[in-house]
């Protein structure tokens, strides 16, 4: 028996350092021209050098995905001591920090941003899982149930639905909703936790659907108190740097999802337009199906996914796109964009139709 074990053991170790020898060339691009030393994602094109909880869910979901536990508890750390207070089980992360017009580094705005929390609390869970490590797994439900505590509403014609903040998001006129702000892959995974987060999950598609009559994403809506979607009241039926996001999360849906093949096909439109037009737009309005201008490279990206699933040809055409006219790496929002999208497209994750995680190096293997 113990020669069983000293075996199994041995299997392990091997297995480890077979997914440690694992670079993923991107990340590391990340690392060097984003990510601070303390585990600060810097966006450089701000004047206040800002960090956003929306970049240190994304620090943390890297991380894990390109299996660097020290990176990831670096961010980590950095979060909960700058955003949470010191505690993420007592306080959602703040949206944003950085420099003030007194010259001090702070807290700009301390209201959450509930994407960034969910983002924080699926890569806790799962890096419990992957990782074993049960500290993280506790975190992220305690902190998956702050957020559900504080943000989620109960909206006519809808149902239970998550609001993008704690506050500013109800007036008289009902509720200002954003789709990107819910990928489907991490509700199903904490639908795993609670029968609450599937009820969720199934009111999300249909958002998805009633938000985009003519498939394509805003990237803000109104949800009015008749049970209707409106035009935002800031942003009309506008739908680019948010929306992108709903097609790469859609995109990267398990083949065997649930409402995988509908949800394809009615976002479809945008793999016609993209394939049309040689790019992605850079504008589109979601009522009359107007696209205008190109899309950064980001954009192409983002939409890889979607593009393996629906439109082969273009998919190349945007492979090409991306390698000739990359984002800068210091251009934050394009570099995360390319990480979510390219990294899926050269095969570093997957997730299961249970929403987890299935990074390469789990199964010991290196993508080309």
């Amino acid at each position: 028996m113990r020669r069983l074990w000293l075996m199994i053991l041995t299997l392990l170790t091997l297995a480890q350092a077979e997914a440690a020898s694992c670079r993923w060339p991107a990340w590391s691009q990340v690392q060097t021209h984003l990510l601070s030393e303390d585990g600060r994602m810097i966006d450089p094109s701000s004047p206040r050098q800002i960090t956003t909880s929306e970049g240190q869910s994304y620090g943390l979901f890297f991380a894990l995905v390109a299996n660097d536990p020290a990176s990831f508890a670096r961010v980590l750390s950095w979060t909960q001591n700058n955003l949470a207070e010191g505690d993420l089980t007592r306080r959602l992360p703040a949206w944003l920090w950085g420099r003030a017009d007194s010259g001090r580094w702070q807290v700009l705005d301390a209201n959450n941003a509930s994407d960034s929390d969910l983002w924080i609390a699926y890569s806790l869970l799962e890096a419990g899982r992957l990782w074993r490590r049960e500290d993280y797994r506790r975190l992220g439900l305690e902190l998956l149930w702050r957020s559900a505590a504080q943000t989620l509403r109960v909206l006519p014609g809808l149902g239970l639905m998550l609001l993008p903040g704690d506050i500013g998001f109800e007036s008289a006129q009902g509720w200002r909703l954003n789709p990107s702000y819910l990928p489907p892959q991490l509700l199903a995974r904490f639908a795993e936790e609670s029968r609450i987060w599937a009820e969720l999950e199934a009111n999300t598609y249909q958002l998805l659907r009633r938000s985009a009559p003519r498939g394509l994403a805003p990237d803000w809506l109104l949800w009015q108190r008749s049970g209707q979607p409106a035009a935002d009241p800031e942003y009309g039926h506008e739908g680019d740097y948010d929306a992108i996001r709903v097609y790469l999360w859609l995109g990267m849906l398990a083949t065997d999802a649930p409402e995988r093949a509908a949800l394809l096909a009615h976002v479809a439109p945008m793999a016609r337009l993209t394939a049309q037009r040689g790019a992605p737009p850079g504008r589109i309005d979601a009522a009359t199906g107007q696209a205008q201008g190109q899309g950064p490279a980001g954009f192409s990206a983002a939409l890889l996914p979607l593009l393996a699933a629906q439109a082969p040809a273009a998919l190349s055409v945007q492979r090409q796109r991306l390698a000739q006219h990359a984002p800068e790496p210091t251009a934050y929002y394009g570099q995360m964009l390319r990480l979510f999208g390219e990294g899926w497209d050269q095969g570093w994750y997957r997730f299961d139709a249970r929403g987890r995680l299935l990074p390469a190096w789990q199964e010991g293997s290196c993508p080309d």
